[in-house]
């Protein structure tokens, strides 16, 4: 029996508690339904507005933030104003290009870290995020 177009994204809001939307579904479905990524909420507004989907770039804005916070994504910051959301939440880091502003993922067990500072009284270390800025070498 084949699937019914937004099955997978429908099943993954409810499993995370979330209401399923008109605009949630359409969002998860073109953020969900191919390999992991990272996309910024302008590059996510314009894939939706190309497939028809009438949403603003606020909603979008707001709809990754409520994804990030069900467990969904993973916010990667990589500037002040330059932030990207990520579908592979498992633990990893990322090599940034500055020259294409792309991110490309490491490996989590790719880097490791011989001691970490304390956290600060009454906290815990949730989890260590690097970034590794590459350009190309002048020639």
């Amino acid at each position: 029996m084949p699937q019914r177009p937004y099955s997978r994204a429908l099943e993954r809001l409810k499993s995370v508690g979330l209401r399923p939307t008109r605009q949630r579904l359409a969002l998860a479905k073109l953020l969900f339904e191919g390999p992991d990524r990272h996309i910024t909420a302008e590059a996510l507004h314009s894939e939706a507005l190309s497939a028809k989907v009438r949403v603003s770039l606020a909603t979008v804005y707001n709809t990754l933030h409520q994804f990030t916070a069900a467990g969904l994504l993973r916010e990667v910051v990589i500037e002040a104003g330059r932030c990207y959301f990520d579908t592979n939440t498992s633990d990893h880091h990322h090599f940034f290009f500055v020259e294409s502003a792309e991110l490309c993922d490491i490996s989590g067990d790719a880097i490791g870290f011989t001691r970490l500072p304390e956290a600060p009284s009454g906290h815990a270390v949730e989890r260590v995020d690097v970034i590794i800025r590459v350009q190309k070498q002048p020639r």
